[in-house]
């Protein structure tokens, strides 16, 4: 009798001392198992997967009519960024309206040698919108033409998130305004960018459909 009550005075002193242990690791077990899955997001998170698409602003030009850009040359958009603005122009033969009234203007130097400018570029076919009359009469005003002129650019580098909802004075002194998102943007509610974020030595050019005229 004395010898069993000693073994089961044994095993319960034994399983005191291991119980605590035994709580512990099951403890440090669940603790393991519910950590496994904030180490699986930290991993993904580190995966290098490029983020969502809204966050990540383009560098390229955009628009339908960058497709007529020639791939090679000075009027590719290769060439086109070795050159200040109104040089480059000269290359596009969709924008020889628009050099042949800057020439006229007698712009192709205050063009050339500003910094860090916007132009928004009207193509031969915005032009065109404008009665002939009318158009000859202006470019024959060189006032009036460089007036015009000088509203199509800004004296800053615009990206195409700052043309999200914009508001920027011009060299003329007046405003332009700007909207849209992603590929499609507006300029004074009118004029639509065909071929945006082409870049000059000088310049951001953005090329619209539709001539734009100061107040």
């Amino acid at each position: 009798m004395n010898n069993t009550k000693v073994r089961r005075t044994g095993i319960a002193v034994a399983a005191a001392v291991l119980l605590p242990f035994a709580l512990a690791a099951c403890s440090d077990s669940s603790s393991d198992t519910s950590a496994a899955p904030a180490a699986t997001a930290g991993d993904s998170a580190n995966t290098g997967e490029a983020p969502p698409a809204d966050s990540v602003t383009a560098d390229e030009p955009f628009g339908p009519a960058c497709s007529g850009v020639p791939k090679e040359g000075a009027g590719s958009f290769d060439g086109m960024a070795e050159d200040p603005v109104a040089t480059a122009a000269s290359n596009n033969p969709a924008l020889s309206t628009l050099v042949t009234a800057v020439k006229q203007a007698g712009l192709v130097d205050t063009l050339n040698n500003a910094e860090n400018i916007t132009v928004f570029a009207p193509t031969n076919a915005a032009f065109a919108k404008i009665p002939k009359a009318d158009l000859d009469k202006v470019l024959a005003d060189k006032a009036m033409l460089t007036k015009i002129l000088t509203y199509h650019v800004v004296g800053q580098k615009l990206t195409p998130r700052q043309l999200d909802n914009g508001t920027f004075a011009t060299l003329q002194k007046g405003m332009v305004t700007t909207k849209g998102s992603g590929e499609a943007y507006k300029v004074n509610g009118s004029a639509s960018v065909v071929c945006g974020n082409v870049k000059t030595a000088n310049a951001n050019v953005y090329i619209i459909d539709t001539v734009l005229m100061p107040k």
